[in-house]
């Protein structure tokens, strides 16, 4: 990926973060977005998603709601990460890292055993 698709990824992402800000503002939720709070919203808002593939085959689900969901489930992470100024591509790249570190291909590959299990 070139460096100019990476400077226009991060203008995009800073956009759909500053339309978030702008929804809750103009609507004055500020005042219910603390962390705590916004972590809830998170867990419910992934349980909402978890609620679409309930009792049917992953193919049944519909992809509409799966869509609603997941979108209410990322604006939850972004505002989350926006309240603690968090770095989102460096938070991630980071976990990628510890991720590697505890889930090395030689070991993890093909296999769904937690890092502890390998």
């Amino acid at each position: 990926m070139r460096c100019t698709d990476l400077s226009q990824e991060r203008q995009e992402m800073e956009h759909v973060i500053q339309r978030l800000r702008q929804f809750r503002d103009e609507r004055n939720w500020q005042q219910f977005h603390n962390p705590k709070d916004l972590a809830v919203a998170l867990s419910i808002e992934a349980s909402e998603l978890l609620e679409v593939f309930l009792w049917k085959a992953p193919e049944a689900a519909d992809p509409e709601k799966v869509k609603e969901e997941l979108a209410d489930v990322l604006a939850y992470a972004l505002l989350l990460s926006d309240a603690y100024n968090f770095d989102i591509e460096k938070i991630i790249l980071e976990k990628i890292e510890r991720n590697e570190e505890k889930y090395p291909v030689h070991k993890a590959k093909g296999t769904a055993k937690k890092y502890n299990e390998l």
